[in-house]
């Protein structure tokens, strides 16, 4: 494990990656292009990441949550929570004292979320959040940063509907510095994982999203943007944990 810190703010760049024209020509192409795989791809969604992780997805995300200061009686909103994983986790974690809302564009995922027992489900998308400034004391986005359009405005709202000194947890994959990790990271995410999710209920579908799923990460912004971009919102003290190399948790404080 390693950590870094946020020492020299600059600004950031509008997208978490360029347009990956393999894939969509614009911005407007991305949208309905990533929507419809979501949608369609949400009932494989939980087994594909199951295997993509050797099961260690559930109890990896849990102790996150708990180490990042998420307690009994706290009010969380989980972006992008896709079928719910975290967002269930923390119903657990904040219990009936507490409250959770899962918030995602996709309503397959969040179909999936309904069915996992995630109880407050709302659809939207993480630069124009559908809440009040000063709502929540902690906010997780799991996994799903290379998937907004827009770095600035999603960390401002983040930073806006968080209480003060509410904690942010954003969970991401980051490429290895190991030339050797990355070309075999490259070939598990990149060929394997798509492989196995073609024989899924999604099928090509399916495959085509954990395709994009690693073009994603390969080319997303490096973890010294993100972190300028969360200072430059108003976070204090952004900071990067590193887990076996690949797993980053970008914290900061409102």
């Amino acid at each position: 494990m390693s950590t870094e810190k946020h020492t020299n703010p600059t600004s950031s760049p509008l997208r978490p990656h360029p347009l990956l024209t393999r894939y969509y020509a614009d911005e407007a192409q991305r949208r309905r292009r990533v929507g419809t795989w979501f949608d369609e791809a949400a009932p494989d969604y939980d087994w594909v990441n199951r295997a993509m992780s050797f099961g260690s997805g559930r109890w990896y995300r849990r102790g996150a949550l708990v180490r990042n200061g998420l307690a009994a009686g706290m009010t969380m909103l989980d972006a992008g929570s896709g079928t719910g994983v975290i967002a269930a986790e923390a119903q657990e974690i904040v219990g009936s004292s507490g409250k959770v809302a899962a918030l995602d564009p996709s309503l397959g995922m969040l179909g999936q979320a309904a069915r996992r027992g995630v109880r407050t489900r709302i659809r939207g998308v993480a630069e124009a959040l559908p809440f009040a400034s000063g709502t929540f004391d902690f906010l997780s986005m799991g996994y799903a940063l290379r998937h907004v359009p827009d770095l600035r405005a999603t960390f401002a709202e983040y930073r806006r509907v968080l209480k003060p000194g509410g904690k942010l947890l954003i969970l991401e994959i980051t490429p290895p510095r190991s030339r050797l990790a990355f070309h075999l990271l490259k070939i598990y995410l990149g060929r394997l994982v798509p492989l196995v999710a073609g024989f899924g209920q999604g099928g090509r579908t399916s495959r085509e999203l954990m395709e994009y799923y690693w073009d994603t990460v390969e080319s997303c912004v490096p973890p010294a943007t993100i972190l300028e971009g969360l200072a430059e919102a108003g976070f204090v003290r952004p900071h990067r944990h590193v887990v076996q190399a690949i797993m980053s948790e970008y914290t900061g404080a409102a």
